[in-house]
């Protein structure tokens, strides 16, 4: 039932929103701090969901495999998208989940970022999708491409994953932290107002995204956790009203807003901030840059850098770099360059987590 899409999207709106999981400031860090933390709870992520789904499909729940690689959309789209998740502020779940905390540069980044996807994948520009990724490979895939099992990638990716972490987290030991008195006890305290440690936080999105297999699956929707797809069938959905566009992923991304919302208001987070101007501009043009570059990659970070990659999809993987790079891009023009000017990045939405 595709309610079950509806219940699973608003868990994984308010864990994304307790957790302040950025995947915009995960790539972003990595120009600016130089710190790997984030991006490393973003392959904790890729790793957990990577154990379950080939075991899932070792058992026969899902089916995995085959497959192509429209290589040169996936170049350009994701390049595309990585540069608009910072005009924007955030990527597509960031945007989702800022949207319910109230945050009026998110709410317009999102409108646009639906009418952009859906413009690209249905409308008038639907054209040049469809052109541009019919420039492919026809292996889709690393592991049937090399002829090995994926368990062997899988075990290769999640032992480099851990060193990593294991990493981050000795260096964590050895700093002191501080944090403010609790007002609350038990459960209440967890869930609504201790900070979440990005990999404990990680560890809980890479089994929702586990389990967004089956759950799609058994309503006919044949992938896991997908944004771009089902936000584009909303904006086509409201200019139509076909009912044949409800879905399972039509109910994720609903879902993730009233989970979202549901953490701001739990833990006192939600606050309607309007932003200024050029904020205003940046989010409008960034959510529909993203619309665009989504639709040529054939999916956003979670679609694709999340996603695809655990299935070790040759696409997957060259969106996420390639997401990455145009993150830097960004960066280094709307962030870095104000610094070395002497004048503080301008942000790009009302507040920043």
């Amino acid at each position: 039932m595709i309610i079950s899409g509806l219940l699973l999207g608003t868990v994984l709106g308010f864990v994304f929103q307790r957790g302040r999981f950025c995947v915009t400031g995960a790539f972003r860090d990595l120009f600016t701090t130089r710190s790997t933390r984030w991006f490393t709870a973003f392959m904790v992520i890729v790793a957990v969901q990577s154990i379950g789904v080939f075991a899932l499909d070792a058992v026969g729940v899902i089916e995995l495999g085959g497959g192509t690689f429209p290589w040169l959309g996936t170049i350009i789209g994701g390049f595309i998208f990585g540069f608009a998740i910072v005009l924007a502020g955030g990527c597509a779940t960031g945007t989702y989940y800022r949207a319910g905390e109230g945050l009026v540069g998110s709410w317009l980044a999102l409108i646009f970022y639906i009418l952009g996807a859906a413009a690209f994948r249905f409308g008038p520009l639907a054209g040049t999708t469809d052109s541009i990724r019919s420039i492919e490979i026809s292996n889709g895939n690393l592991y049937e491409t090399i002829g090995v099992t994926p368990w062997i990638l899988v075990i290769l990716l999640v032992a480099a994953v851990a060193v990593a972490a294991l990493r981050h987290l000795n260096r964590e030991r050895q700093v002191h932290k501080m944090s403010l008195p609790a007002t609350k006890t038990g459960l209440a305290h967890v869930l609504t107002e201790r900070a979440w440690h990005p990999f404990m936080t990680a560890v809980i999105i890479g089994v929702i995204a586990t389990l967004a297999w089956p759950l799609s699956w058994a309503t006919g929707r044949e992938s896991g956790l997908g944004i771009t797809g089902p936000s584009a069938n909303i904006g086509v959905f409201l200019g139509t009203g076909d009912m044949a566009l409800v879905d399972w992923g039509m109910m994720l991304v609903l879902g993730l807003l009233i989970g979202s919302f549901i953490a701001a208001k739990a833990s006192g987070e939600f606050k309607i901030r309007v932003p200024d101007a050029t904020t205003t501009v940046r989010s409008i043009t960034g959510g529909a840059m993203m619309g665009w570059g989504a639709a040529w990659a054939g999916g956003c970070t979670i679609g694709n850098a999340m996603v695809n990659t655990a299935t070790f999809g040759f696409q997957g993987w060259t969106a996420l770099l390639f997401m990455v790079l145009g993150t830097g891009a960004a960066t280094r023009i709307f962030i870095t360059n104000h610094k070395r000017q002497g004048a503080g990045p301008k942000p790009v939405l009302s507040t920043v987590s």
